[in-house]
């Protein structure tokens, strides 16, 4: 058995690497949707970094997540081949326009900044749409608060835009996705076999955020242990240094730069926030959806309501669950694919089991139909309709298609 061996700094896994070896194994397999354990037992890594390189691989619109009702899978793209050949961790120029930005935020007035009201292109090219946080747009209060060293959580519902407001206000972005698998190794790092076979130490994106001077952000952070989470409080507090006791004990001290962000999902079971972590937090931002935003991106003015409806509900203590801005955009893109009939079924049948029916209720009173049920698979369709589906070509008796 090859013994793990202690390498020197020079010798350890570059930033990046594991991203491009993943990039590389979905490029070898194009008609392969592959999880992410299937892709940590070829590559050999562990689950939460292997997750972590594939998420960002997705955000950057390097690779396409494909949902279903097991794990999610993962597939190449038209970009994975380019990823494959890089071990680039952020686009060139990231650093130095934020550690410029530091500076003019810090010595320009209040009144002065400047205020980012329209949309901000995030780094997988999606659009987020600022909103008034303090008197300031949600982004700039997140930098001033960034600049002073102020760690936040922000929490609320899945789907209420969270992650991206994150990520439209800091480019420089890490994020490690967490949940109840998540160990200590999966934030600082750990030993993974090179492609040598040499075991080296492969650092974690706390260790890179801390080095590189980058926010950091823990998604889902109470979903992950207490005691894993505890690896992070000295790199928040006034030490802003670790020890990283797997890799000789060494010290890594934060640079200027560095700043923790965590979200948090009350309503996930599972997700317990903490005394020990609450408190690490000195602001904590309720995120809830938009529903003027979901009307002005020409969403269903009557679905909107009907989420409106059932958000006052939950508030009520009344029902669990309502559509937040995801299942609202989610809504909007299945009506325009498969009509209004079957986006309103949808609706229904992604709402927990024992919120369906009041789900339903809200919907038919609200869209004036007399029923809806979730979205399902009818009786089979005759061969002559089949043949006359929307897209198909239906053969005359010359071999003529019309």
């Amino acid at each position: 058995m090859t013994t793990p061996r202690t390498p020197n700094r020079s010798s350890r896994t570059k930033g990046g690497e594991l991203r491009a070896k993943v990039a590389r194994l979905l490029a070898d397999r194009p008609a392969d949707t592959l999880t992410i354990g299937e892709m940590a037992r070829q590559l050999g890594h562990s689950h939460g970094a292997v997750r972590n390189a594939t998420f960002t691989l997705v955000r950057r619109g390097e690779a396409a997540d494909q949902g279903g009702t097991g794990q999610t899978g993962f597939r190449a793209n038209a970009k994975t081949v380019a990823a494959a050949k890089t071990a680039v961790i952020s686009p060139p120029g990231t650093h130095a326009p934020r550690a410029q930005a530091a500076t003019t935020r810090t010595t320009t007035p209040a009144a002065a900044a400047p205020r980012r009201t329209g949309p901000i292109r995030r780094a997988g090219g999606q659009l987020y749409h600022p909103r008034e946080l303090a008197d300031l747009p949600d982004v700039e209060a997140l930098n001033r608060l960034r600049d002073a060293d102020v760690p936040v959580l922000l929490y609320g519902p899945p789907g209420t835009g969270k992650t991206s407001l994150v990520e439209a206000a800091f480019p420089d972005l890490l994020t490690v996705a967490g949940d109840g698998d998540t160990t200590v190794g999966d934030l600082i790092g750990e030993y993974t076999q090179a492609d040598n076979g040499n075991f080296v130490f492969q650092y974690g994106p706390l260790v890179t955020a801390m080095t590189e001077g980058r926010a950091l952000l823990i998604d889902d952070a109470t979903l992950i242990s207490p005691m894993v989470l505890a690896a992070l409080y000295p790199a928040m507090d006034g030490r802003r240094q670790i020890q990283v006791k797997a890799h000789k004990g060494e010290t890594i001290k934060a640079e200027k730069g560095f700043y923790l962000i965590a979200g948090h999902n009350p309503g996930v079971h599972g997700a317990v926030l903490t005394e020990a972590l609450s408190s690490r937090f000195s602001v904590q931002i309720q995120i809830g959806t938009d529903y003027d935003l979901a009307t002005a991106l020409k969403i269903d003015a009557r679905v909107v309501r009907v989420a409106r409806h059932l958000a006052h509900q939950v508030e009520l203590g009344e029902l669990g669950w309502a559509p937040q801005l995801r299942e609202l955009l989610s809504y909007q893109r299945t009506e325009a694919v498969l009509g209004t009939k079957a986006a309103l079924a949808n609706l229904v049948g992604i709402a927990p089991a024992e919120d369906r029916d009041a789900v339903a209720d809200a919907v038919i009173k609200t869209v004036g139909i007399t029923k809806v049920a979730p979205l399902a698979l009818g009786k089979q369709l005759p061969a002559s309709a089949a043949r006359h589906a929307p897209g198909s070509t239906v053969s005359t008796p010359r071999g003529r298609s019309r």
